[in-house]
């Protein structure tokens, strides 16, 4: 009799004999191809799992780890790491259950001889495959908002922080002038292009979490520090709800995953990638709580309570970068969508595709210039969408997916016949 996890392996003992085959040729295309394939493959071709872990790395700290001292001191030191934790953890489980479902999903359709070369497979056509159109709207409800809210993040974020080393301008400015920066992202085709940028962000990130862990601990505490903890029941959960967005990168998990040449290695990516980001938040978090204590309720970004200094400013414009390329990994799910809408996903032309995309990016910009800032929305969409986009709705799906015996590849057990001395055979 198949175990739950004999089923699995045996899907994806499966899938890689089918779907995967046409990624390895890819794969080989991509580094065997043109005068410059070299350094081409190396910048642009990214389809490993290396590619993978440094996406789901970037993707999960971004602005956040600018507002998790804040967090901090509405939870207090202990329920801020134990949170962190947790939600990491969880989080983790989800993701493998959705890359489970999609190779599930993926199985399927290669048996009914479905092709996905040059498709983006999602989050919603997973659901709608294996549950139906009921799943597939509430897929398509909870992350595309949740998308959607977290693109306006990074803008609103871009602006936010490039005003603590030019307060020249409006922070309404520099949306409009990051915005303009932001839209060319419409160019970057896929997931598959995002090796370089992944990389850069991830280093980027690192840096500003150990700067803070270090100006931190350089500056000592301050005069009278308080570490009173959670005083509110409304703090207490404003702040968990905004680690909760932190490890909510679930929503892009499955179109990293279609990018990988070999998607069956992603098992255990999001774990991994998880466990580095817990070397950046909890530091930097801890570090600047310790430091800073309660004065840090009133600053909600840990650049407004560090001291000015070189150090810092490298920092700031370092996450200006970064906000650029979470973006990007935001707003291409949402560029998926909308070529799909309107039937042009399978074109060949790039600039055609940048074109339609502004559609997707125009909105986004006139929203964040109407919301100048990122505090509350963080914890709104923790809150409201990720706990549903993250939790609830990947692990609802898997239980039903494989709720049956058949489903596990189970066979139904057939009964046994007890005899007991004394008395008759029973079933």
């Amino acid at each position: 009799m198949l175990s739950q996890k004999q089923s699995e392996e045996a899907m994806v003992s499966s899938f890689t004999n089918a779907g995967e085959r046409d990624g390895i040729v890819e794969e080989e295309k991509a580094q065997t191809d043109g005068s410059g394939s070299v350094l081409k493959s190396l910048l642009w071709h990214g389809g490993s799992a290396y590619d993978a872990w440094f996406s789901c790395a970037s993707n999960q700290v971004a602005q956040v780890l600018l507002t998790l001292p804040y967090s901090f001191s509405q939870l207090g030191m202990l329920s801020g790491i134990v949170l962190q934790v947790f939600y990491g953890i969880l989080g983790s489980w989800t993701a493998y259950l959705v890359s489970v479902l999609y190779i599930e999903y993926r199985t399927r359709k290669e048996k009914e001889n479905h092709s996905f070369k040059n498709h983006a497979i999602q989050w919603f056509e997973v659901l709608d495959g294996l549950l139906g159109t009921y799943w597939k709207a509430a897929g398509l409800a909870f992350n595309g908002i949740f998308l959607l809210c977290g693109s306006v993040i990074q803008l609103i974020a871009c602006a936010s922080i490039i005003y603590y080393i030019n307060d020249r301008l409006y922070k309404r400015t520099w949306t409009y002038i990051f915005g303009a920066c932001c839209a060319t992202t419409v160019f970057i085709p896929s997931f598959h292009n995002y090796r370089i940028w992944s990389f850069l962000g991830l280093t980027m990130t690192t840096y500003t979490a150990w700067y803070m862990t270090g100006a931190a601990i350089a500056h000592g505490q301050v005069e009278g520090v308080i570490h009173s903890g959670p005083t509110k029941l409304v703090l207490y959960f404003t702040g968990a709800t905004n680690i909760l967005y932190t490890f909510g990168g679930h929503a892009i998990t499955v179109e990293i995953m279609d990018a990988m040449w070999k998607p069956r290695k992603f098992k255990y990516i999001y774990l991994l990638a998880t466990l580095y980001v817990f070397t950046l938040t909890i530091p930097s978090a801890t570090a600047v709580y310790w430091a800073f204590g309660d004065k840090l309720l009133n600053h909600a970004n840990a650049f407004s309570i560090l001291p000015p200094s070189g150090w810092r400013d490298a920092a700031v414009i370092l996450m200006l970068i970064h906000q650029f390329i979470t973006f990007g990994f935001l707003c291409t799910p949402l560029y998926f969508l909308w070529e799909k809408l309107i039937g042009v996903h399978h074109a060949k032309s790039i600039l055609l595709k940048a074109v339609a995309r502004l559609a997707v990016v125009i909105p986004i910009w006139f929203m964040a210039i109407i919301f100048p800032f990122f505090g509350p929305i963080n914890s709104a969409v923790g809150a409201l969408l990720v706990s549903f986009t993250v939790y609830i709705i990947p692990a609802a799906a898997h239980m039903i997916t494989f709720r049956s015996a058949s489903a596990r590849g189970t066979p139904p057990r057939s009964p046994q016949l007890s005899c007991r001395a004394g008395r008759p055979c029973s079933w």
